[in-house]
């Protein structure tokens, strides 16, 4: 039974705290609202507690334990190199997302913004409940931000279960398995196998199309795919899981590889095929949100719904369902509630994977500009004439510049190799501020770093190279 039910009036209200939801607490706040923020679990949502941060955290902890064992080229020999995978697991939850979710709390505390434990619903249009355990409130608001995010995708005959994982399972095994199945070869597959591939599991993906990381261009998945093939990690393509069992230790798979069928057996299967919109279990109906076919809420380029003070961001919206995405969606919504005159207007919206290695992408790539009917060229520079990913001893990988014919407007890129995360942010301002290959080719770039590849890219779409 539900007792001690409340009325309360307020002003804005958001609902999730991942890094749409936070972000657009904090911001609103700072823009004069009174802001209450509603958060059914633990603060910071998926992407600080069981998504982008806990993921990275254990891909650096792999790549560390894979350097440990294997620089001896570097004249560094190591031995009785030992993994204490529990400590590891320790480290990433207390020392990283920990630090970092109760850094966010105290965050939205210092701004004033009101924190309410519970599951929200609507009533209406104007008003919601929010319930936790016993006790309920009713709330009335003024505006309210859907900021919900999303979660795994459970396919048939895989039913989530201690043997068949989602990506918050994988994230959160207490040993590392001898054997893992990943179904699924996009961002959460590819990132998580290459984890435990590193850290020296038996690895398979089972991906449903024709190509790893199918989002991003074949030469650049390619080169993960290269790199997976060293560390022996079995990948099926054009393949589909048909079934499961469960064993007493593990699980073992049915595959369908071009139309034949075998048996993988594995400790454990981890589902990653995507992730569903948390827009079934609010009540929009009752308020009357409208939503798309695929569940999420239709909004214009204010972050508005069907109803005009009720808005929407991250991944519960259209768009790749991306952290930053959802951030920079929060903002744009504040300053729409505060009054200002601003709308969702992006040019690049900066895709990651965290693979081995990295593969980032911004803008238009050459195949999507010419579908637009645009003239571009591309220039290619490879990382392996880049003095810094030599000394890294990291040289796989390249940048690609897409421009322009007419004005040589950098209109996109495309970066595989080390430290592509970082230089990718780069790329995605010169593409925001209008710039040209001139503009990149004389901006002077630090010597030795890894960005340098942008202006020797730019030089030579120039056809004037230096260092290739």
């Amino acid at each position: 039974m539900v007792v001690g039910d409340l009325a309360l009036d307020k002003d804005t209200i958001v609902i999730g705290s991942g890094p749409g939801g936070y972000v657009a607490a904090i911001r609103a706040a700072q823009l004069g609202q009174q802001v209450t923020l509603i958060e059914k679990g633990e603060i910071g949502g998926v992407c600080l507690n069981v998504g982008c941060i806990p993921s990275k955290a254990l891909i650096n902890a792999a790549a560390r334990y894979q350097e440990a064992q294997n620089s001896k080229k570097m004249g560094i020999t190591t031995s009785n190199v030992k993994l204490d995978f529990k400590a590891t697991q320790k480290w990433k939850d207390q020392l990283v997302v920990k630090r970092l979710t109760k850094g966010v709390e105290g965050l939205l505390k210092k701004n004033g913004v009101e924190i309410i434990t519970g599951t929200a619903f609507f009533n209406e249009s104007s008003q919601l409940r929010v319930i936790n355990d016993n006790e309920t409130q009713t709330l009335t608001f003024n505006h309210a931000i859907i900021a919900t995010g999303s979660r795994p995708i459970e396919i048939p005959g895989f039913k989530f279960s201690e043997r068949i994982l989602d990506s918050t399972g994988a994230l959160n095994l207490n040993q590392v398995p001898k054997k893992i199945i990943f179904i699924g070869g996009g961002y959460i597959g590819t990132e998580l196998a290459g984890i435990y591939a590193d850290f020296g599991s038996d690895v398979t993906i089972i991906e449903g199309t024709a190509h790893l990381l199918p989002s991003f261009e074949t030469d650049l998945s390619d080169l993960v795919l290269k790199n997976f093939k060293k560390k022996k990690v079995t990948v099926y393509t054009n393949s589909l899981a048909e079934q499961v069992v469960e064993t007493e230790k593990g699980v073992k798979v049915t595959v369908n590889s071009n139309g034949k069928k075998e048996t993988l057996e594995a400790d454990y299967v981890v589902v990653t095929v995507g992730r569903k919109p948390n827009t079934d279990e609010l009540g929009l109906e009752l308020a009357g949100v409208k939503l798309d076919e695929h569940g999420l809420v239709i909004t214009d380029d204010q972050g508005r719904s069907s109803q005009p003070h009720i808005y929407a961001i991250g991944d519960i919206t259209a768009g790749p369902a991306l952290a930053h995405k959802a951030s920079y969606e929060a903002k744009i919504v504040a300053e729409v509630i505060s009054g200002k005159n601003v709308k969702i207007d992006y040019q690049a919206l900066p895709a990651i994977c965290f693979s081995d290695p990295e593969i980032a992408s911004t803008g238009l790539t050459k195949q999507e500009a010419i579908d637009q009917k645009l003239d571009v060229t591309t220039a290619q520079f490879p990382f392996g004439a880049n003095g810094r990913a030599l000394s890294l001893d990291a040289t796989d990988g390249f940048i690609r510049l897409v421009y322009l014919n007419a004005t040589k407007r950098l209109i996109g890129a495309q970066v595989v190799g080390v430290g592509a995360s970082e230089v990718i942010n780069e790329l995605t301002l010169a593409i925001e501020a209008q710039m040209t290959i001139e503009d990149l080719a004389l901006t002077i770039h630090a010597h030795p770093s890894l960005a340098e590849v942008v202006m020797d890219a730019a030089e030579l779409a120039k056809g004037l190279p230096i260092h290739f």
